[in-house]
């Protein structure tokens, strides 16, 4: 038996786990989980079976399996299969919702499959919390439609007052961060309408304004002789690689020879 598996917790309300794993000839047993599965097959197809009805995952569909609800899962071809899994809190989706995840659990949705996968990318050991939290509040906004029988494109947001207000919060809040489901209870709208709305607004999401913002600072730290490991403690990265990371992508160097170059 082979396989490659690699698991952990990221720090993102409503995620209980991520999975990734690569497997040959591995037959999972029926189990059940206490969360909603959120499945991508990256290469393969799995066979399975989900309340005693037969089903089928592969890489042209995203799979939801419901919490509580019996299920096994076995490659469909000899090559084995490569999948991709994040754990959802119950709430996340609601009980209500669970029998229609049973009746169909897999949706062919490239705009689905496409934020999921991102979010997966997002949620690296260096997470940024903003971006990932509002990745998936966009994944279970779809799923929910997609539960509902409602997909359709989302109206327009614009709500200039509510933009605003994130701008102000986010810049009071630069080093800590501010968790996106805490920011839109505090300004009385969802977390997807938030983050439309600063995105029409300001023209680009909150977790990249963030992240501007927070090496703009770095810059001026940087400048005035502050050493990169101390700077990046002192705008809200997680380390300096994690600065590094981004102050490359913004400005082609890194904090280092960007000091030195003073």
């Amino acid at each position: 038996m082979a396989a490659d598996v690699v698991a952990w917790r990221p720090a993102v309300p409503g995620l209980t786990e991520v999975f990734h794993a690569r497997f040959t000839d591995h037959v999972y047993p029926a189990h059940t989980h206490d969360a909603w599965t959120l499945l991508l097959v990256d290469d393969g197809a799995v066979r399975y079976d989900l309340d005693r009805h037969p089903h089928g995952a592969s890489a042209a569909a995203v799979t939801l399996l419901p919490p509580g609800v019996p299920h096994d899962g076995r490659s469909q071809f000899p090559g084995g299969f490569r999948k991709r899994v994040l754990y959802l809190e119950p709430a996340t989706l609601g009980e209500e919702r669970v029998g229609r995840a049973v009746d169909r659990p897999a949706f062919a949705d490239p705009v689905l499959r496409d934020r999921v996968s991102r979010l997966h990318a997002a949620l690296t050991p260096a997470t940024e919390d903003l971006e990932a939290a509002s990745r998936l509040a966009f994944v279970v906004e779809r799923l929910g439609r997609h539960l509902d029988r409602a997909v359709a494109a989302p109206d327009e947001v614009r709500d200039d007052r509510v933009a605003d207000r994130l701008r102000d919060l986010l810049d009071a809040r630069l080093v800590e961060g501010l968790p996106l489901e805490a920011a839109a209870a505090d300004l009385g709208v969802s977390a997807t309408h938030l983050v439309r709305a600063f995105t029409r607004r300001h023209g680009l999401p909150p977790h990249r304004y963030l992240t501007g913002r927070r090496v703009d600072r770095a810059r001026r730290l940087l400048l005035a002789g502050m050493p990169p490991a101390d700077v990046a403690q002192a705008v809200g990265f997680h380390d300096q690689a994690h600065l590094t990371r981004h102050f490359r992508r913004m400005l082609a160097t890194t904090p280092a020879a960007y000091a030195r170059s003073a």
